[in-house]
């Protein structure tokens, strides 16, 4: 259960009033004005607590919860146990989580410049802006309204960030315009430079990384992730993008809509990838690639190679999953032969 020193709840919400919010109905026989204070996962709810399930496997602790209500898939709700109110919902934990919004809405600490802050006096803010302690806005810089500026955040020159975003403590953001409703997490680095030289025995050269970093909106970018800006074209972030902790994106990638980047993925320079992609953990690949719309990076995989649209890779260097699954069996079944010669 969320801890009201952390969390701090807005109080008591009806049931009918959470359904609503969840966009799911109530199952008949549910008090649609009971009232509840908060969420709770279902081992641990008691009467006034809301839960949720969505997975089959927990239908035992689902039939043992004591929560007052829950969210339930229509497929899963006859396992619910007597007297619990039950909100049916195509997608419950989807509903969940707004309902958790709704009893811990976001908000910032304050509102207003901190006077430890530094804002340069040529910057523009917007209304209803939270700029923390020891942050620094730089010349010309834009922060739109209802932003959050965490403590010792860097905003440098002429950057823009749109409406309603979110800027993590100490994170530091250059040479980059930021959408609305962004998430930049602390420790983040946006706008870099790109990692672009001529190798050279006599000293490597450095090439000037000119462009931008591009990050659309409702964009999350994790704790301590990297992302360089370009070094004439500009590193693009698609809207709706998730990107992980440690995730690190080099100069020129353009990344499209809705993709879910996982930590330790790292992503090299000028590789364009389509839009709802999956890249799971520390995947890592090659410059100047091509991944199609919907495809599927596993974890650890190696790429070398473009990805069509749609497919699913994994393994070192990558494979199509089902070639990976024939190389994982005729690994096996070799393994299996060695050790049956020495007995």
């Amino acid at each position: 259960m969320p801890d009201p020193r952390f969390f701090p709840g807005v109080g008591l919400i009806a049931l009918h009033r959470l359904a609503e919010i969840a966009g799911a109905r109530l199952k008949a026989g549910a008090d649609a004005h009971a009232v509840f204070s908060d969420i709770a996962p279902l081992d641990q709810a008691g009467p006034a607590h809301v839960s949720f399930l969505e997975n089959r496997r927990y239908i035992p602790a689902f039939q043992a919860s004591r929560a007052g209500a829950c969210l339930v898939h229509p497929g899963l709700a006859a396992a619910a146990p007597a007297g619990m109110a039950v909100l049916l919902s195509e997608r419950p934990r989807r509903g969940f989580a707004h309902v958790a919004r709704a009893f811990h809405p976001a908000a910032p600490d304050h509102v207003g410049i901190h006077p430890k802050a530094h804002v340069d006096p040529t910057a523009k803010i917007g209304g209803d802006v939270a700029i923390g302690p020891g942050a620094v806005v730089g010349l010309r810089a834009e922060i739109g309204a209802r932003c959050v500026i965490g403590a010792n955040a860097v905003i440098g020159a002429a950057v823009v960030i749109g409406d309603d975003t979110e800027i993590g403590a100490n994170a530091s953001v250059g040479y980059c315009y930021i959408g609305q409703r962004c998430v930049i997490y602390p420790g983040a680095r946006i706008g870099t430079p790109g990692f672009g030289f001529d190798p050279d025995p006599a000293g490597h050269v450095k090439i000037p990384q000119l462009g931008r970093v591009i990050i659309e909106d409702d964009v999350e970018v994790g704790a301590n992730s990297t992302i360089d800006r370009g070094a004439g074209p500009d590193t693009v972030i698609g809207r709706g993008t998730m990107i992980d902790n440690l995730v690190q994106i080099g100069h020129n990638v353009r990344i499209g809509r809705g993709c879910i980047i996982v930590a330790q993925v790292g992503i090299s320079g000028s590789t364009v990838v389509g839009d709802f992609v999956t890249m799971a953990g520390q995947a890592g690949l090659a410059g100047h690639l091509t991944i199609g719309d919907r495809a599927m990076i596993g974890p650890q995989a190696g790429l070398k190679d473009d990805v069509p649209a749609g497919q699913t890779v994994m393994g070192s260097p990558a494979v199509p999953w089902k070639e990976f699954g024939r190389q994982i069996a005729a690994l096996k079944s070799l393994t299996k032969k060695r050790g049956g010669s020495h007995e």
